[in-house]
């Protein structure tokens, strides 16, 4: 069964789509990355879908379900890499992606998934 590999950076995992995704791609990513986060105990989820050259409203659902799981499990998600045509037709299809962070690359998905988590603690320490 095809799988898309997911790294483990620190405390950030980091998954590149470069593929096709397909629903059943898709369903064995989430529960992939799911377990992942947990066994990593990962703090942020960094997904490239720079190769995606187009994405479906079932996938489109998938990224915003990811994101959400993700962040059930205390993890931040940002989503890198969207083409042009991909964001247009997930606009069309009607498709907010609530809860799902983006950047225009990896290098920025990386800077906002540290400053986001370096957010977090300092809430956490003001809270203690």
């Amino acid at each position: 069964m095809e799988r898309i590999p997911i790294l483990k950076m620190g405390e950030y995992l980091l998954v590149t789509i470069q593929v096709d995704m397909h629903d059943r791609l898709a369903m064995t990513l989430q529960d992939d990355l799911t377990a992942k986060i947990v066994a990593a105990r990962a703090r942020g989820v960094l997904i490239d879908i720079s190769a995606l050259e187009i994405v479906d409203s079932f996938i489109g659902r998938m990224l915003a379900d990811i994101a959400g799981m993700s962040r059930v499990l205390d993890a931040e998600t940002v989503v890198v890499g969207m083409r042009p045509a991909v964001a247009i037709t997930l606009v069309e299809l009607g498709l907010s992606l609530t809860g799902v962070r983006t950047a225009l690359n990896v290098e920025r998905g990386m800077e906002l998934l540290r400053r986001r988590i370096a957010g977090r603690n300092e809430d956490d320490a003001g809270s203690a």
